[in-house]
């Protein structure tokens, strides 16, 4: 049994939401499907959003829009659904002075509270509504009558009904259908940066480096792209870690692949890989890459810029998965 407090949809307490006036800032892709799913529950909020397409798009979809200071004034649980990077600056020009004492912040992620860039007043509820994977998926699995998994936590409660209305709106967005778990917002924050600049990256890189050597060394682009991940093989390895354990996956491998992963993993574990994850996880939890960050955006972007022109740019990675993609719908 793990240590972790979990709940599920029986810890809900009565009328959780009762009297509650629910507000959804940001309409883009998590905003749009927590408040459709919010309005399925039962509980309808009121948009906050700048005058943009997702306000248009959020009109189109039957919602009452106004504008974030406007909306915020109207509610008393606001859940924030912008991005972290424009959050300090909508926080303290639109949302800080519209709020009331008493009233509820409810954040998707810890980021902007954990590294000290948003800091609510002390007379609001605080709190965690972390979702574990994109807003499309969680609006097909609401659909569905399934349910997604979040972390929760409340930060300040500052009420007294801080776990409940964070309960009741966990409930109504689906996410106690099975379960959600309990970690505290700083440790989320921590969480969600640490897995995306080791793992992500490693990922990345990995994939970067072996369709160059590969394509040097005279494989075919296409062959390189369907073997890492194009033929789905990865997916099934991923869906085994995740039905099976990390360890007991290996299994399904050969004997060949056991041997070879198991070998080049003590090899790799030699080249200071993990102290290197131990420093980047030290400068996420001191505050030190959140303000490397929000100093890079507001003096130059040119690290960002370079990563945008990566993901859309025109590399041979890109044209090997084009060139397979349409062989495989002219086939099917």
């Amino acid at each position: 049994m793990s240590d972790m407090r979990y709940f599920t949809a029986s810890d809900v307490p009565p009328e959780a939401l009762n009297g509650e006036h629910l507000v959804v800032v940001g309409y883009g892709n998590l905003g749009r499907s927590m408040a459709l799913n919010l309005r399925d529950a039962g509980h309808p909020p009121l948009i906050g959003n700048i005058e943009d397409e997702y306000a248009q798009q959020a009109r189109a979809d039957g919602f009452t829009v106004l504008p974030i200071a406007e909306a915020v004034e109207q509610g008393s649980t606001i859940y924030l659904l912008i991005a972290d990077e424009v959050m300090p600056e909508v926080f303290d020009h639109h949302i800080r002075p519209a709020l009331k004492a008493g009233s509820a912040l409810v954040f998707a992620s810890g980021y902007t509270v954990a590294y000290g860039l948003v800091q609510p007043p002390a007379e609001v509820d605080v709190l965690l509504l972390a979702p574990r994977m994109g807003g499309q998926e969680i609006r097909q699995r609401y659909t569905q009558g399934q349910g997604f998994i979040a972390f929760l936590d409340v930060h300040q409660d500052a009420s007294g009904r801080g776990w409940a209305r964070l309960l009741g709106l966990a409930h109504a967005v689906g996410a106690l259908r099975p379960v959600s778990f309990h970690l505290p917002l700083p440790q989320e924050a921590d969480l969600d940066l640490f897995i995306e600049q080791t793992l992500g990256a490693v990922i990345g890189l990995s994939i970067m480096s072996l369709f160059s050597i590969g394509v040097q060394n005279g494989l075919p682009p296409e062959a390189l792209v369907l073997e890492m991940y194009m033929s789905g093989e990865m997916e099934t390895v991923f869906r085994a870690f995740r039905e099976e354990g990390f360890t007991h996956s290996a299994y399904h491998h050969g004997n060949i692949a056991m041997y070879g992963g198991y070998r080049r993993l003590m090899e790799l574990m030699q080249t200071g890989l993990p102290q290197h994850f131990q420093r980047i996880f030290e400068e996420i939890h001191s505050g030190e890459f959140a303000r490397q960050y929000q100093e890079a955006m507001a003096q130059n972007a040119s690290l960002m810029e370079q990563a945008r022109a990566l993901a859309e740019g025109d590399h041979p990675l890109g044209h090997a998965e084009d060139a397979l993609r349409k062989l495989l719908r002219d086939l099917t």
